[in-house]
């Protein structure tokens, strides 16, 4: 399909690439094999099976863990195929009437429901179990399914609650995902590496195959929380769309012709299909907060030192200047906030001693919420970041968040801070610095080849090392970025920045040029940030420019990539961007923005 505008070729046939794409694995497969003689290779089990075939059982293994009454019929799957959208009306018209009710309803009230007894625990989890089964089944967004130790869980706080008359915690019979690299007593972690499978992070025999459990984890059953299922992911972490040898590619549910993003894109896939109440994710240079945006739920992604990331699978894990935090999805912003206040209450400090003790302070969040010093705000907005031009759903989202801040009477300020370019640069620098030697080790485990999207982002073998007197200078580079970044801040006296998550709402697959240089900046600064969701992609009003003069390559290529048939319903979302460690600050501002959106939006178009 070529729209005479200078779309590549390839896109309308877009999908008859990624079914050839198993063809593709096993020539790099052989590539990779040939080309990392370095990377020790050892069998993947006992019965030394291929790595396809481990894959196919892991999957069976999954499928099989849904109820066989919550198994769809094979026209419903095939219906879904040959519709854009499958979350909202779609999955919800394959509902009950009690399913559908309790999963609409924000975890807010959810555990208000629960609290005075009108749900149980086992009929929220239950409901929510339900709907990411048929959500699984539908889009393949589920690496681990444990639905039987979530019912027993689920169980166990209605007995605590009817002989104790009170909830275990803030978060009593919440259900809740989270990505495949968090471990959950009895389940195993994968990943997305198949060579994985059936060890503890490719080890076996250690005997921590099924015992260890995440702090994150421990700390959400310590406030009642029920953990249901995991996520699929990136391979290696390290795409920004969501594709690996287990499951294959993940599209996006509210636009399948799009990605749902990555590498935490499975779990924004399940809160677009609310598969659960709130899920987990993990970010290092966009990964939460742009399947966020791309599925079009609300994602937080705090400062390093906030949420605990002890006892969770990683990878490259030895790069720690530019550090990977643990970042929340959900369906509102009180839903993230509500998550990040309970998860504070617990003073997570004491169990992981990476974390910051800075506790959420309720009194000074509310007094401030009414304070003369907070009325009026002042938003820097950064509507490009001068290499990639943003696509016209994500313009027209920004302008439409100006015009609604500047209706409430706050103000807007053009920013204009040190070159985005060079922070880009020296977070890429970090990223690549260990030449992804962790990462082929683990592909090598299984004999599996690189998937496509991580080939496109990283290549097929290893690198060469960072030598480590690169490595400081880059480290002295970085600090050196960071202030005078902040320099600039406080120059303007912004209270908050607004940019894109991306220049894109998605992006087609295999079209992944520049999706993580928008958000990655925000973790070189070790900034925190919020993503509000603003409005959609809509091709009567989102058109095609052809007389738009790129501004390099790069930024031809995203702008050919654009079609606003194609990407048409897409959300498209902002982020407010908060400095270091001011979390609790920037969820008030966002609070903000997110309330001038719902009280001005369709004034300006959203």
């Amino acid at each position: 399909m070529n729209h005479g505008r200078g779309v590549p070729d390839w896109i309308g046939s877009i999908w008859r690439t990624i079914a050839l794409l198993s063809i593709f694995q096993c020539v790099t497969c052989w590539q990779f094999l040939k080309s990392s003689p370095n990377v020790y290779q050892r069998p993947l089990s006992s019965e030394n099976i291929s790595w396809q075939e481990a894959a196919a059982r892991k999957r069976l293994e999954t499928y099989n863990k849904i109820p066989q009454q919550w198994i769809l019929p094979e026209d419903v799957l095939e219906a879904a195929k040959s519709h854009r959208k499958i979350t909202g009306s779609f999955i919800e018209a394959l509902l009950d009437n009690e399913t559908l009710k309790i999963t609409s309803l924000d975890p807010v009230d959810i555990l208000e429901h629960i609290r005075n007894r009108s749900f149980t625990s086992v009929q929220v989890t239950t409901a929510f179990c339900k709907r990411s089964a048929y959500g699984h089944q539908l889009n393949e967004n589920l690496l681990e399914i444990f639905y039987d130790l979530a019912l027993d869980n689920a169980k166990e706080l209605d007995a605590y609650q009817a002989s104790h008359n009170s909830t275990i915690g803030t978060l009593h019979g919440l259900p809740v995902t989270l990505k495949d690299q968090f471990h959950v007593k009895g389940v195993e972690t994968t990943m997305g590496y198949v060579g994985w499978i059936g060890t503890f992070e490719g080890h076996k025999g250690t005997g921590k195959e099924r015992i260890i459990e995440s702090e994150l984890v421990r700390e959400l059953r310590s406030l009642g929380a029920v953990p249901i299922a995991k996520t699929t992911l990136a391979q290696a972490l390290a795409s920004g769309e969501t594709s690996n040898n287990i499951l294959g590619y993940t599209k996006n549910p509210v636009n399948q012709e799009l990605s749902c993003g990555g590498s935490s894109g499975g779990e924004g896939a399940v809160q677009a299909l609310r598969g659960s109440a709130v899920g987990f994710g993990t970010d290092i240079g966009g990964s939460v907060v742009v399947p966020s945006a791309f599925n079009g739920v609300y994602g937080f992604k705090p400062s390093v030192g906030r949420n605990a990331y002890r006892d969770a699978a990683n990878a490259e894990r030895g790069q720690t200047v530019v550090s990977s935090v643990v970042g929340i999805l959900g369906p509102s912003l009180a839903s993230l906030k509500l998550m990040f206040r309970a998860l504070m209450s617990t003073e997570p400090w004491r169990y992981d001693h990476d974390i910051v003790p800075i506790p959420w302070y309720e009194e000074l969040y509310e007094q401030s919420e009414d304070s003369e010093a907070v009325t009026k705000l002042s938003f820097g907005i950064l509507e490009s970041d001068g290499s990639v031009s943003p696509h016209p759903p994500i313009r027209r989202a920004m302008k439409i968040a100006a015009k609604v801040l500047e209706k409430e009477g706050h103000k807007t300020i053009t920013w204009d801070p040190p070159s985005h370019a060079e922070g880009y640069d020296i977070h890429y620098g970090f990223m690549d610095a260990g030449g992804y030697n962790d990462s082929f080790t683990q592909l090598a485990l299984s004999g599996e080849p690189p998937v496509r999207e991580m080939m496109q982002d990283i290549g097929y073998r290893t690198k060469t090392p960072m030598p480590i007197l690169e490595y400081f200078n880059l480290t002295i580079r970085l600090k050196d970025y960071r202030n005078r970044y902040a320099d600039y801040w406080k120059s303007m006296g912004a209270d908050a920045v607004i940019m894109p998550v991306a220049p894109h709402a998605a992006v087609l697959p295999g079209g992944n040029y520049y999706t993580y240089a928008y958000s990655s900046i925000i973790d070189a600064l070790n900034y925190c940030s919020i993503v509000i969701p603003v409005t959609t992609a809509d091709q009567r009003v989102d058109k095609f420019d052809g007389k738009y003069k790129p501004l390099n390559d790069i930024d031809k290529k995203n702008w050919q990539a654009y079609d606003p048939d194609i990407y048409d319903g897409a959300p498209a979302a902002v982020q407010v961007i908060g400095r270091r460690l001011e979390e609790q600050r920037l969820f008030r501002i966002a609070r903000a923005v997110d309330e001038a959106l719902r009280r001005h939006g369709k004034l300006f178009g959203a």
